[in-house]
Formats: C-alpha cells, sequence, structure tokens
C-alpha cells in the first residue's frame, strides 16, 4: 500500500492528533483508523458517478509516535466497487494538504 508517513511525533502530541481526528475525520470501528473525506470536486470520473458509494474516502492510522496517510480512496458503503483507486494527484495534494495543515495548526514538531 502506498503511504504517506509522519514519524518521530513526541508521544505528548499524539493525543492532540487523535483529538484534532475526531472533530475532522470519521472514527472506524478499529480506535487508531480514521476515514477522511475526499472533497466531491475532487472525486475522479468513477467515483463522482458513484453517487450511492460516496463518501469517499483515505485511511489515516495513528501510531506510537507516527501517523500514515493511505493514498488510496474508498468507499464506506461498498466492498464490491471499481471506484476505489490510488488516488489522482489532486487527491493526493489534498491528502498532503490535509496532514501538513493538521501539524502546523496543532504546532506540532516533527
Amino acid at each position: 500500500m502506498r503511504a504517506y508517513l509522519i514519524d518521530e511525533i513526541p508521544v505528548q502530541e499524539m493525543a492532540h492528533i487523535n483529538g484534532f481526528l475526531t472533530k475532522h475525520a470519521i472514527r472506524s470501528s478499529l480506535d487508531q483508523i480514521f476515514w477522511v473525506q475526499i472533497p466531491n470536486d475532487l472525486l475522479n470520473e468513477t467515483q463522482y458517478l458513484h453517487v450511492q458509494c460516496r463518501p469517499h474516502v483515505f485511511a489515516v492510522e495513528l501510531g506510537p509516535g507516527w501517523i500514515r496517510l493511505e493514498l488510496f480512496v474508498r468507499t464506506l458503503n461498498s466492498m464490491r466497487c471499481d471506484c476505489p483507486a490510488y488516488c489522482t494527484p489532486s487527491q493526493r495534494d489534498y491528502i498532503f494538504r490535509f496532514a501538513d495543515g493538521m501539524i502546523e495548526q496543532l504546532n506540532i514538531r516533527t
């Protein structure tokens, strides 16, 4: 799986990241996994046409001192569809901006 990894985050800062994601993402059934919605205007053609599959999201996994953002866009509504795919360049930029904005907003040093 292709992913964006940010490591060497002070352990005490991980609680701030967890709080940020609790407010700005969808919590999964697993404690350390969150889903972040991709804006509809950034969906690829297939994803955009699959209104019934929305929301389209990417995963954020929290670890002890690191976060990993998957570069794969999936749907939370269907396991068997052709709309999940690796992110487009604009979706990848959105994921990077989301991560960098979160780190900057929380004033976390990495």
